[in-house]
């Protein structure tokens, strides 16, 4: 499987919607094949006894303790500069039907 043909290539293009010249196949085919053929050697490595890896650098539990931090702004300062507010909150049009 791991070598393309033309029709292959020309099968996949309609699938993704996509038009390609003759030189573009041509291009396709083989690098696309050339992926195949490395995906298979890649299944081809023995890989008993590994443990799955999902996270690399060691750190755990890496979240910050959430600080209020005062910036020198009223809320009514920034909500002058808003088209709309409804309390002491910015007014948006609604973002789900």
């Amino acid at each position: 499987m791991a070598q393309l043909s033309k029709n292959d290539v020309l099968k996949l293009a309609r699938l993704a919607r996509l038009d390609l010249s003759e030189a573009e196949v041509a291009e396709f085919t083989g690098e696309l094949s050339e992926i195949l053929q490395y995906v298979e050697m890649l299944q081809n490595i023995d890989v008993d006894g590994l443990q799955p890896t999902n996270q690399v650098t060691g750190l755990t539990h890496v979240t910050r303790q959430d600080e209020i931090r005062d910036y020198g702004y009223k809320t009514s300062d920034l909500l002058a500069n808003v088209p709309e507010t409804l309390g002491n909150q910015i007014k948006v049009k609604r973002m789900l039907g």
